[in-house]
């Protein structure tokens, strides 16, 4: 049919049928995203530019995946933006650790060489990209820029650390699948394959951390990942794209002014045939098969749905299907189911959607509703649950994140400068509940 129209909005598809309205078709194809990680990735590696390096995700473009994702959102990049900031606190300081009475404190402090070293290149930058990967990555990568002074008889030296974005960098392979035995780190443009070349940098080694510029890795252990970390809201993914889905989808149905007149649900289980099927075809004829094959094809069983839902002969049409049971007796089947053109209870289902994946988004990434700015039934939180949720998190959840983001910048101190008790760490000044300050301290106000 001429002028049917197909438009993709996430994983729903929005069927614009002339003389009928809009179809909507939200088929199970989570099966065939690009995000899609029910098995691992870490079995073989990907050929990149001749190279053998370790597959970041199943298209080995993860870290692409999770930007593109964030940015349809509307929730998760701002709560990521908070969480980097309470863990930031008043910025990195220099402590050392001091023991008194029987527990581990940390005495702030600071030492003029050190600080000279810091500010001579751009550590708060480095930081603060250290965060944003680890948030985001749950790992960074880290290159590491001896002085050329060895060269010379001079002391040796790391002159500086630069962070490498995930986008640009991955693991060599190794057939142990250990990270340990990881020797070489690549660093490419990996969303476009590489394609205007590839740099091969040694692992940064410990018992030689001066011979040559190195990267190394830093992560927090993802549970039966032997090499990458993933992010921690990997789990709430198809939350947050539902999430980013629902204002995609009531902005189209405004602008258009149309009434959805059918919602088409289709089994997954037929898709995995179809998709099967076309890869057949592509082996038969020689040719590589991609994703975009289903897309298509989706897109053409729609249309002749639509040949059978329009136009003024659709009268005594039907649409048949054949019915499947798998091995336990699910069944497999279509429902087509008119739509009664309540666009009013329509968008409240699609707001009390949004509401759920808001709520799920929040719980994977993994931050107290109350330090998210979030509402929780309607209403804010009050401030001492801000700050007894503050206090929590300051005591549970900045130690491991600070030990990984600051690891490679601490290793380089003790380097730089053998013997000294001093590390960088991040200063929190704690708030105190107003009832605790004494009048005199508290912000005056003007009435």
């Amino acid at each position: 049919m001429k002028n049917v129209e197909i438009n993709r909005v996430g994983n729903t598809r929005f069927v614009n049928i002339p003389g009928v309205g809009v179809g909507m078709y939200s088929g199970m194809v989570g099966t065939f995203s690009a995000g899609n990680l029910s098995k691992t990735w870490e079995v073989e590696p990907e050929i990149v530019s001749g190279k053998e390096v370790v597959t970041y995700g199943v298209d080995n473009n993860l870290p692409s995946f999770v930007r593109d994702m964030l940015d349809e959102n509307n929730l998760a990049p701002g709560i990521l933006e908070r969480e980097k900031g309470l863990l930031y606190g008043q910025g990195p300081e220099l402590y050392k650790k001091v023991y008194e009475n029987g527990e581990v404190i940390r005495e702030w402090g600071s030492d003029a060489k050190i600080w000279e070293w810091l500010e001579s290149w751009d550590y708060l930058r480095y930081i603060e990209m250290a965060i944003t990967e680890y948030k985001y990555l749950h790992g960074y990568f880290v290159k590491h820029f001896p002085t050329r002074g060895k060269r010379i008889g001079k002391e040796a030296k790391i002159a500086r650390l630069e962070v490498i974005p995930g986008v640009n960098a991955r693991l060599g392979w190794v057939d142990s699948r250990k990270l340990e035995d990881v020797r070489e780190i690549y660093v490419g443009d990996f969303e476009n394959n590489c394609i205007s070349g590839i740099a091969t940098y040694p692992v940064y080694d410990k018992n030689d951390p001066f011979r040559t510029v190195s990267i190394s890795y830093h992560n927090s252990y993802s549970y039966a990942r032997s090499l990458y970390s993933i992010p921690s809201f990997w789990g709430s993914r198809n939350w947050i794209m539902r999430s980013s889905d629902v204002p995609q989808v009531l902005k189209y149905i405004t602008e258009n002014s149309i009434n959805v007149a059918f919602h088409i649900e289709s089994p997954a289980e037929y898709w995995d045939i179809q998709k099967d099927k076309i890869e057949q075809r592509c082996t038969r004829i020689g040719i590589e098969y991609n994703d975009e094959m289903l897309e298509e094809h989706k897109d053409e069983v729609l249309r002749s749905l639509a040949n059978a839902l329009s136009g003024k002969k659709n009268v005594g049409k039907f649409f048949h299907t054949i019915s499947l049971k798998d091995d336990e007796g699910k069944i497999w089947e279509w429902k087509i189911t008119p739509i009664d053109q309540k666009i009013k209870d329509f968008i409240e289902a699609q707001i009390r959607v949004s509401e759920k994946a808001d709520s799920a988004t929040t719980s994977g990434i993994g931050l107290h509703p109350a330090l998210s700015n979030i509402m929780v039934d309607g209403k804010l939180s009050s401030g001492s649950e801000m700050l007894y949720a503050l206090k929590l998190y300051l005591a549970s959840d900045t130690t491991i994140p600070e030990e990984i983001i600051l690891q490679a910048l601490n290793e380089t101190i003790r380097l730089n400068f053998p013997g000294t008790p001093w590390r960088v760490g991040f200063y929190h000044k704690i708030v105190l509940r107003e009832e605790d300050v004494a009048p005199k301290d508290r912000v005056k106000q003007n009435v």
